[in-house]
């Protein structure tokens, strides 16, 4: 079955820097976009980065310049590097795909960037 598992969240002050992974399993990683997404408490889940499966990469307006998305197919891992972190991205952080038009989310990471 498909799983998905974030790690690399936690509590950072403004202005420094966390990685995020999310290791995959149980289908050809390879061949498959990979989204991260965030939500807030109380807000929706918004998206915050792509990489399709030939690693062409989309960010959100509010990240560019400051996250970046990547990808080892070797070891089924998509991460997102989040430098320069602000209040605003506190929240919690899911990573996602897409699979015969099934979406299938991690649990979770929380990230928290005290001010």
């Amino acid at each position: 079955q498909v799983q998905l598992v974030e790690s690399g969240g936690g509590l950072v002050q403004a202005g420094g820097s966390l990685r995020l992974s999310c290791v995959a399993s149980g289908f050809t990683f390879s061949m498959y976009s990979m989204r991260w997404y965030r939500q807030a408490p109380g807000k929706q889940r918004d998206m915050v980065a792509s990489i399709a499966y030939y690693s062409s990469t989309n960010y959100a307006d509010s990240v560019k310049g400051r996250f970046t998305i990547s990808r080892d197919n070797a070891k089924n891992t998509v991460y997102l590097q989040m430098n320069s972190l602000e209040s605003e991205d506190t929240a919690v952080y899911y990573c996602k795909t897409r699979i015969r038009s099934v979406d299938y989310w991690g649990q979770g990471t929380q990230v928290t960037v005290s001010s």
